[in-house]
């Protein structure tokens, strides 16, 4: 018999899909339904892939394989993102210029990717870098100008010393920068914004309705980060000065002892007497060193007196005015009404400079402690709202405030505008033109793209410029005023009163940018005239499917809101993008740590398939390794697991090549319940992305057929060959090569993958299982199948263990659950 030799036939097989195309796509062709699935875009972010980033790549493989063998015109294409900090932080640890770095990384890239056998269509590959693509991306640019929804302002922003740029908020984590990790600070400086909060409600209501994983939509829901409350006027005593403050808690106004300031808000140095402006200036000084997430988890509030005093609108009372570091200027006005009796900073705050402390809602009569009390209940100490309720209390203390023209409804979010102006030379040039006494003046369409020039020193200068400033033939241009058609300055002016001198912008694009919309250019890749075609985004959008390891925020509301601005433009047929997303954990390295090559615990998937386990054992391992939700450290022993395993099906198929006819035996019955049954699970596995269970279930398989041949030989009967076939076909989207040789020795010409899928038949299957139904207070949230002996205990386990079951019931512990055996469980929450 021939022994598997993963190296000889994945090298073969790789050629012949290449040289056939048998992964390409014809874009054009509605005769079939379509899947469009695929991974977060690559990033060049070193010199190759680690084993993590093959499994995050592998999840999406394996869905749209399955869809193709089903019959699907199934779409897996692949680009690169490739403008942006970690491609220019690369080339210079590299000592090369960005393209030269990006180009020889991505061709290590693409081996290690090819190698790995994944489906893409190699022939409608993108990089986000290309003249041909950044064109497009600053013709978004110029269609969100034109509808006012990219502008130009001055204020503090984010700041990384290290990569000698601003931040985007969404790229601020815990205070550090999302690429190098240290502390980040604030900066004024006049910079470049997408206007995303006017789509802040849109984006939120729609989100609860995706399916997409509940701790994505969770995440995004809480940056977002709606707050509906009223903003409420104090008077400065003495002073023309109004500080204007939002409150979620209005009805608690009677209670606010104090104001508070943030350190960045400009009344904090404004307000301040002139015996304390040099403590007040100190004080924000050193409040400006702290990351935002220090003062928000300090629990030893500080602060500092301006010396002012400032009068609350509902009753008169005069209450000082404090700068406070726990305020944050980003939220809300950047200022607050303190009320310690009802809030926990504010009672910390209160309790350690010994300020009043005033009840206006009654404590239940059980609650005798000496904390704020935040929850609700009837007003006291509160005038002519004694009596009331808090939570009807809110709006008649708003209506009065709007009578008096002191304060109003009003609707705040954590989310700020996208900061996409970066202070780097690796990015799409922004497409914008300054001249002295105009508004920005945006290139015309006809003029684009605007090429980023070769420069001999790349790297920043620390200063609040890109390098680019220092390109002057680069820079000078003859604009049209009318048109926004631009002529190289080197150039003669052209004739006319409109055309003047003018400076292109010399920030870049972040790289979010390029990579908010390269899913609408995967469909069109090469269309010199548009974006894309309408027409085929009708065809081709949304995503059926999408996912990633990162970027639960920053890239996935990016997308979302550039895709409802599209939707408004009429050029795509839906305002979401992907109508399936799943985020999926991370492999750890077998110390239990994040890989990293700076800790030096990064797995090379190339290592391992040189060592003569080949791709196969390891796409089947990275599958088996655990659900696609968990994060799990590498085993060094399972490769060899998953390779005995396919030695096993590689040994089984040639038993059954060397074997003789002899009509259907007594186990056929045996062989086809393990064969349909299989094929039954592996199929809805795949498609509920139980992707560990499905690789479980042909292992077990597989050990079954083995048991049945130890009595009885392997013969060439009807039974196996459906048995073997269905096997491999099944098999297919986890491990292609051993699929796609096996199929051939069996005598087939034509590629396993491409419409081939077993279908299984019930009536093979003997009923051993039963179907659950699973509610969360009554209504139907899950189905799960499971052995008719299945204990009790373990039924209510593997319900509560179901993703829909977990969004619904969440932290909170089931009060009941009801079990009607072999029929239905019903959670209590």
């Amino acid at each position: 018999m021939k022994r598997y030799n993963p190296t000889e036939i994945e090298q073969k097989w790789q050629e012949t899909w290449e040289r056939e195309g048998t992964y390409e796509v014809d874009l054009t062709d509605s005769s079939r339904p379509k899947y469009y699935g695929f991974s977060m875009l690559p990033g060049i972010t070193g010199a190759g892939i680690h084993i993590g980033h093959g499994r995050t790549f592998q999840f999406s493989d394996i869905k749209v394989r399955a869809k193709r063998q089903q019959g699907y015109n199934a779409y897996n294409p692949i680009g690169w993102d490739s403008f942006g900090l970690p491609v220019e932080n690369y080339a210079i640890k590299v000592g090369k210029k960005p393209r030269e770095a990006h180009d020889e990384a991505k061709e290590n890239f693409i081996r290690q990717l090819k190698r790995l056998g994944f489906s893409y269509d190699w022939s409608k590959e993108i990089s986000t870098a290309d003249p041909e693509y950044y064109k497009w991306t600053q013709w978004i640019f110029t269609k969100l100008y034109e509808h006012d929804l990219a502008y130009q302002k001055e204020q503090p922003q984010w700041w990384c010393e290290t990569d000698n740029t601003v931040l985007a908020n969404e790229q601020v984590e815990g205070g550090k920068c999302w690429r190098c990790g240290n502390v980040v600070s604030k900066r004024r400086l006049k910079q470049w914004f997408f206007r995303i909060t006017a789509y802040a409600d849109e984006i939120l209501e729609a989100t609860d309705e995706l399916d997409w994983t509940e701790m994505v939509k969770t995440m995004q829901k809480n940056w977002i980060g709606r707050s509906v409350g009223a903003e409420v006027e104090f008077s400065v005593e003495d002073s023309s000065d109004i500080i204007k403050v939002f409150t979620t808690r209005p009805d608690t106004l009677f209670g606010a002892s104090f104001v508070a300031l943030a350190p960045e808000n400009p009344l904090a140095t404004k307000l301040s007497t002139a015996e304390q402006r040099a403590a007040v200036e100190q004080y924000v000084s050193e409040a400006s060193k702290k990351s935002e997430l220090e003062r928000q988890e300090n629990k030893q509030k500080s602060g500092i007196f301006t010396g002012r005093y400032a009068i609350n609108p509902i009753n008169g009372r005069q209450v000082p005015i404090w700068v406070a570091d726990y305020v944050l200027g980003g939220y809300g006005t950047g200022a607050l009404m303190a009320v310690p009796a009802h809030d926990e900073r504010d009672f910390e705050f209160a309790t350690k400079f010994e300020l009043p402390i005033i009840q206006v809602i009654e404590r239940p009569d059980s609650d005798d402690s000496v904390e704020a009390y935040t929850g609700e209940g009837v007003l006291v100490n509160s005038g002519a709202f004694n009596g009331e309720r808090s939570e009807d209390a809110r709006e008649q203390i708003v209506a009065w405030l709007e009578e008096q023209k002191t304060g109003r409804s009003q609707t705040t979010y954590r989310m700020r505008d996208w900061l996409i102006s970066r202070q780097r030379y690796w990015g799409a040039p922004i497409p914008i033109v300054h001249v002295e006494g105009r508004p920005p003046i945006a290139v015309s369409e006809n003029c684009l793209p605007v090429i980023l020039p070769e420069v001999e020193d790349f790297k920043p200068t620390g200063g609040h410029t890109s390098v680019l400033a220092e390109v002057d033939d680069w820079v000078r241009v003859w604009v049209n005023v009318e048109t926004g058609e631009t002529v190289e300055i080197t150039q003669p002016k052209p004739e006319g009163d409109a055309w003047v001198e003018g400076r292109r912008e010399t920030d870049t694009l972040d790289g979010y940018a390029c990579s908010s919309w390269y899913f609408l250019r995967y469909i069109d890749p090469f269309n010199d005239k548009q974006a894309w075609d309408p027409e085929l985004a009708k065809q081709w959008m949304p995503a059926n499917y999408y996912n990633g390891a990162d970027h639960a925020v920053a890239h996935l509301l990016y997308s979302r809101f550039w895709m409802r601005f599209f939707y408004k433009l009429g050029l795509v047929p839906t305002p979401e993008p992907f109508k399936r997303m799943m985020y999926n954990a991370y492999i750890m390295a077998p110390d239990g740590q994040k890989m990293s090559k700076s800790k030096g615990n990064v797995i090379d998937p190339m290592e391992i398939m040189d060592s003569g386990y080949g791709a196969d054992a390891l796409r089947v391992y990275e599958m088996f390794i655990a659900p696609y939700d968990m994060d799990a450290p590498w085993d060094t022993r399972g490769v060899p697991g998953t390779y005995r395993f396919l030695n096993r099906v590689w040994n089984l198929v040639q038993e059954y090549l060397v074997s003789e006819s002899n009509g259907d035996g007594v186990a056929s019955d045996g062989i086809l319940k393990i064969a349909h049954s299989t094929i039954k699970k592996v199929t809805r596995d795949i498609e509920d992305e139980k992707f560990n269970t499905a690789v479980a279930a042909m292992m077990e398989a597989v050990n079954g057929l083995y048991k049945i041949k130890e009595s009885q030989p392997v013969t060439k009967t009807d039974a196996w060959q459906f048995a073997i076939e269905g096997l491999l076909q099944i098999l297919a989207p986890f491990a292609p090569h051993i699929a796609e040789e096996l199929w051939h020795q069996l005598g087939h010409d034509d590629t396993i993958h491409r419409d081939h899928w077993p279908r299984w038949d019930d009536s093979f299957i003997q009923s051993d299982d039963m179907t659950i139904i699973v509610q969360v207070n009554g209504k139907l949230r899950a189905k799960v199948e499971l052995p008719k002996d299945t204990p009790q205990s373990d039924v209510e386990a593997a319900a509560l263990a179901e993703e829909g079951v977990r969004r619904h019931v969440g932290e909170a512990l089931p009060r009941k659950i009801i079990y009607i055996p072999g029929k239905l469980v019903n959670i209590v929450v």
